[in-house]
């Protein structure tokens, strides 16, 4: 491919992106370092440990916090160049990785970017399925926490196979997450986006609708959902999860306001709910 004879001319696996070259290999060896480690967050640790040996340009770190678990991605950009594409381009290969490594799509909750909001955003929404929020402070991959306890199921036998295409298939294969999970979540986006604001949570879509706007049977799409280890309630729960956080963020309506919003029975609850999911009470999140 034009992507691997780029980076062999160049002996550069960063495409000249980073002041030091990454030597031809390099992600390789790190796939073999965190084929072994048992489960998502361990080798998501080792890819993290991994990079901090071979680059200084560019950091890794997993964070956890509540239900929800963060790998933030740090790069200084000491050349100057156009940071949206290494930062997409990382963010693509770390969860293609990732879900190859446990055999399952991550639901992912939401992606922040540094980079200002670009023209072609629309196209994020094939790329990742979730919120996405630009002119961040940091460049993150925000998901549920419980994933990172996910068994990797691959081996060392079947690295081998998946060395032979990667990493250029991860960026180029496979351009849209067609999961169902992901396409539950589109239904869930695109009728959450129509619905009126004030009574967002009254009005999400039932499993049965969900169904029908994907063409098939409730039967049918709750198995399959359950064979790529998810379901219709965490989906709507992650929906739930993250508009709490941008009408916390928009900072115009009160908790009391949000929680409604939302459809909770009472503020009190919303706040406990808040607080398992970010481990932060609302009003200290919006601090």
């Amino acid at each position: 491919s034009f992507l691997i004879t780029l980076w062999r001319h160049m002996e550069d696996e960063s495409g000249g992106f980073l002041s030091h070259p990454l030597k031809l290999g390099t992600f390789s060896m790190m796939c073999h370092a965190i084929i072994s480690a048992g489960n998502l967050r361990r080798g998501l640790l080792r890819s993290a440990r991994f990079i901090a040996l071979v680059s200084d340009d560019l950091k890794i770190k997993l964070e956890e916090s509540g239900d929800e678990a963060r790998l933030a991605f740090e790069w200084s950009n000491a050349l100057d160049v156009d940071d949206a594409f290494l930062t997409t381009s990382m963010f693509i290969i770390w969860v293609r990785l990732s879900c190859w490594m446990v055999d399952r799509p991550l639901l992912l909750d939401r992606v922040e970017f540094q980079f200002d909001k670009p023209e072609y955003a629309d196209e994020f929404d094939l790329m990742f399925p979730c919120r996405h929020v630009f002119s961040q402070k940091r460049n993150l991959i925000a998901f549920n926490r419980r994933m990172l306890a996910l068994p990797i199921k691959q081996d060392s036998y079947a690295l081998t196979d998946f060395l032979n295409h990667a990493p250029q298939s991860l960026l180029t294969q496979f351009r849209a997450d067609d999961s169902v999970t992901a396409q539950v979540r589109r239904v869930l986006n695109d009728a959450s986006a129509a619905a009126d604001p004030d009574s967002w949570g009254h009005t999400t879509l039932t499993f049965d609708d969900v169904a029908d706007k994907l063409g098939s049977t409730t039967h049918t799409l709750r198995r399959r959902l359950k064979e790529e280890g998810h379901s219709f309630q965490e989906i709507k729960d992650s929906l739930r999860r993250e508009k709490a956080l941008e009408l916390l963020e928009h900072g115009e309506l009160t908790i009391q306001q949000i929680s409604d919003t939302l459809g909770f029975s009472e503020a009190a609850a919303f706040n406990r709910a808040f607080k398992k999911w970010t481990g932060n009470s609302p009003s200290s999140y919006r601090d």
